[in-house]
């Protein structure tokens, strides 16, 4: 995921250091099912943190790395265990690379480590890694740069943008440039939330309930809702916006979005909020809660697969995240074959031929 240079801390999901060998161990252990294996899944929400850019940020000051979760370390071997034993075919990476760079010429050079490192990733590993751009809304420049060579000449399959930058949401006008030159390229745009604007780097909002529980399902859903407001998908209607862990609070508010949206700043009409929850898509990492209220609004053909892994153990995705679609009475057989797997080709067919 990337952190806008603006954004303070780095706080980000993750364990105690002395769990980084229980993960790697959790990555190794064998699924929870036969079925589980046997079914070819795409995981769209895959953390990737590159090691070249780790080295790089400690060398230039720019991160403490006993403040990055432990999980960062773990590396392309341990995923390849996870995804052996989860079923996962194919997995298409978020770069994370979380400072605060200098100037926009350090954040390109950042970006274009994190670019080199996902492509050598998934040179060394046919058919089985893909990769966003990652993008940093708040400099326009190094965005538009960032759109241009990941997309245009690497083969990226999307962007990789978080909720909001230094306060700053999704939908607001002052991205208009960056998602019009996404728009020329129908460009996939995957969200991921932070920390909630203006809170104290680092420590929790509430203490003792880490930001990830709570903090960052109201971060999705405060982007979700102003690029409603904002109507961003009717501005620039060749994108596809994923929102990640089933869309935050999105599903559980649209009844009480449709009823008081007239409140907000523009008016939000009832019609706009279910054309809107139709229209994005909407990732399982979380994992996710029961599907019925999710399934109300939105259909099964949006939403993607998604382990959140390696900042959700693997233990989490294969003994709770499974189980738990695998017996959802809302997704039916076919949908959960879409879910798994064939709903991610049709976003980006370009996924069969990795």
């Amino acid at each position: 995921m990337p952190e806008s240079p603006s954004t303070t801390g780095l706080g980000l999901l993750g364990t105690e250091p002395d769990a980084l060998r229980g993960l790697a161990d959790a990555a190794a252990a064998p699924a929870a099912g036969a079925a589980h294996s046997a079914r070819s899944k795409i995981d769209m929400h895959h953390h990737y943190c590159a090691p070249e850019w780790r080295e790089w940020a400690v060398r230039h000051e720019l991160i403490d790395p006993k403040r990055l979760p432990p999980w960062t370390r773990l590396d392309i071997e341990a995923a390849i265990a996870f995804m052996d034993r989860a079923g996962i075919v194919t997995a298409v990476l978020k770069p994370m690379l979380p400072a605060r760079y200098h100037s926009s010429a350090q954040l390109r050079e950042a970006v274009n480590i994190t670019l080199q490192s996902m492509i050598e990733v998934a040179t060394s590993h046919p058919g089985r890694f893909s990769f966003y751009v990652p993008l940093f809304l708040d400099d326009p420049d190094a965005s538009s740069w960032a759109i241009r060579r990941g997309l245009g000449q690497l083969g990226a399959v999307g962007v990789n943008v978080t909720a909001n930058y230094g306060g700053v949401y999704l939908g607001d006008p002052s991205y208009d440039g960056v998602f019009a030159e996404l728009n020329e390229f129908s460009a996939v745009v995957d969200t991921h939330p932070h920390n909630l604007p203006d809170g104290p780097p680092g420590p929790s909002t509430v203490p003792g309930i880490p930001n990830f529980m709570c903090d960052f399902l109201l971060d999705t859903t405060r982007a979700a809702v102003n690029m409603i407001s904002k109507r961003t998908l009717d501005r620039f209607p060749d994108i596809s916006v994923i929102l990640p862990h089933a869309g935050g609070f999105l599903p559980y508010i649209a009844t009480r979005l449709q009823a008081l949206g007239r409140f907000c700043d523009p008016p939000v009409e009832p019609a706009a909020v279910r054309d809107y929850l139709g229209r994005f898509h909407y990732d399982t990492a979380g994992p996710m809660a029961s599907a019925a209220t999710l399934l109300a609004h939105v259909p099964a053909e949006r939403i993607l697969f998604g382990t959140d892994w390696p900042a959700a153990p693997g233990d989490t995705v294969t003994e709770l995240a499974f189980p738990a679609l695998d017996s959802d009475p809302a997704f039916t057989a076919e949908q959960l074959q879409g879910i798994y797997h064939d709903n991610a080709l049709r976003l980006i067919p370009q996924l069969a031929t990795v």
